[in-house]
């Protein structure tokens, strides 16, 4: 399937699950995530999710990052250079929806891509080959470009992978893992 086919189709899937569905799945999620080699890194880069998309709710990550001491980094888009700038998460940060209803920080202590070591990536659909779909304004693609090369890229998807999306580019991002309710999958 295309992309535009796959958006469609899984938004479609999402809009059908109840809250309690999206709860339970998101902590299987988390649940899954322990077993991930990456917690000797620092650095973990998460979305907070956008409710009204049903998107995987990461506060079940996030209480798992805290409980292990991590430093956790949101971000804040800028929807005219399509540029995501990070900073650091604390007791302290006070977070705002945006216009399309995304939660980011108002401000804060700034974090350069560099410094990322784990990015934790929301999707609507990936392949087995570890390509992933999302809205398609490229903010991700252009955020991974900026981060290291062994920076570790985990998608979290509340359904199993396609066989293949087929109109990639070139600058697609491919994903280093993703996780859904029943799965790990290693690209």
């Amino acid at each position: 399937m295309i992309k535009k086919e796959l958006r469609s189709k899984y938004k479609s899937l999402r809009s059908q699950l109840s809250e309690t569905e999206i709860e339970n799945k998101s902590l299987e999620i988390a649940n899954k995530l322990i077993s991930l080699p990456i917690w000797e890194k620092t650095y973990f880069h998460i979305f907070l999710p956008i409710t009204e998309h049903k998107e995987v709710n990461t506060e079940y990550v996030l209480h798992l990052l805290s409980g292990k001491d991590k430093e956790i980094i949101i971000s804040k888009s800028d929807f005219e250079t399509r540029e995501m700038t990070h900073f650091l998460l604390t007791d302290n940060t006070k977070i705002k929806k945006n216009e399309y209803n995304i939660p980011e920080p108002v401000d804060g202590l700034e974090v350069p891509c560099k410094k990322i070591e784990v990015v934790f990536i929301p999707l609507l659909a990936f392949d087995t080959t570890g390509h992933r779909v999302g809205y398609g304004k490229g903010f991700y693609d252009k955020f991974l470009n900026e981060c290291k090369p062994e920076t570790i890229k985990i998608g979290l998807s509340f359904f199993e992978a396609e066989e293949l999306i087929e109109d990639i580019f070139e600058s697609d991002i491919k994903l280093d893992y993703c996780v859904t309710p029943n799965s790990i999958q290693s690209f």
